[in-house]
């Protein structure tokens, strides 16, 4: 048994659900910050051994706190992930400041404060972190300027990251591409689509990923296996930025 905790942000839901229950089956101890009690309620429901912890992370008193309260509980920090995130697509005429701030300040800032906060627990620790970008710093879709920005910015915290905390700490970044995270929602949100044949067709892997293939490599960058690995981003895509399409 892992006697370190493993902090997830975003973590009752989606991809952040799902890695801490894959940490949880490596034997770390798991809290999962969380700003909709409801979904975060579920989670701890549906897997005994999660801590959940109510987090705004964009608020640096509820990330102080938040952080505070998992190392009274468990001792030891060994293990952030930063993937709360979300997005609001909208042109950019329409766009108010209020709503760039708000995403920007989940997706980016929110990842500064758990990695400040977290830092002196995890230099002790010799730990590491695991932000979850996108390949929106790669690519875009229309009107995705927020998102997209924020998630380039993750790029560059991760390597800026990996440099001052180092050797101490390790810092790297995944970058997800089309995951299929309906299963994996709280209860109201929750529902299970069958993609198309031509969904599937369009990655070079052949299918849509699944929440899974993400927490399986935020497993590995977190462990000792992956020791020499820092400041780097890993595309989880299928190999959809890597294919060429002519229309």
């Amino acid at each position: 048994m892992n006697e370190q905790i493993a902090i997830i942000t975003g973590g009752a839901q989606g991809i952040g659900k799902v890695t801490a229950q894959t940490l949880l089956r490596y034997g770390w101890q798991a809290a999962i910050f969380d700003c909709d009690e409801e979904a975060g309620r579920e989670a701890v429901e549906e897997t005994p051994g999660l801590l959940f912890l109510p987090c705004d992370v964009s608020s640096e008193e509820s990330v102080k706190s938040a952080v505070q309260e998992a190392a009274a509980r468990f001792g030891q920090i060994g293990g952030l992930v930063n993937n709360a995130g979300f997005g609001i697509n909208k042109p950019i005429e329409e766009m108010s400041l209020e709503e760039w701030n708000r995403v920007i300040g989940t997706n980016l800032t929110g990842a500064f404060l758990c990695a400040k906060y977290c830092a002196p627990h995890l230099r002790r620790a010799r730990g590491a972190i695991v932000n979850i970008s996108s390949t929106r710093a790669y690519m875009s879709e229309p009107h995705t300027e927020a998102y997209s920005a924020s998630k380039g910015g993750i790029l560059a915290l991760t390597h800026a990251l990996a440099v001052s905390l180092g050797p101490e700490v390790r810092v790297n970044s995944i970058s997800p591409g089309w995951i299929d995270v309906t299963g994996h929602q709280k209860a109201s949100r929750r529902k299970h689509i069958e993609w198309s044949a031509e969904d599937h067709a369009q990655h070079p892997a052949g299918r849509v990923g699944r929440p899974a293939d993400i927490a399986e490599m935020a497993a590995y960058l977190l462990s000792e296996k992956a020791g020499f690995i820092t400041g780097q981003d890993f595309v989880a895509d299928g190999g959809m930025t890597k294919k060429m399409i002519y229309v």
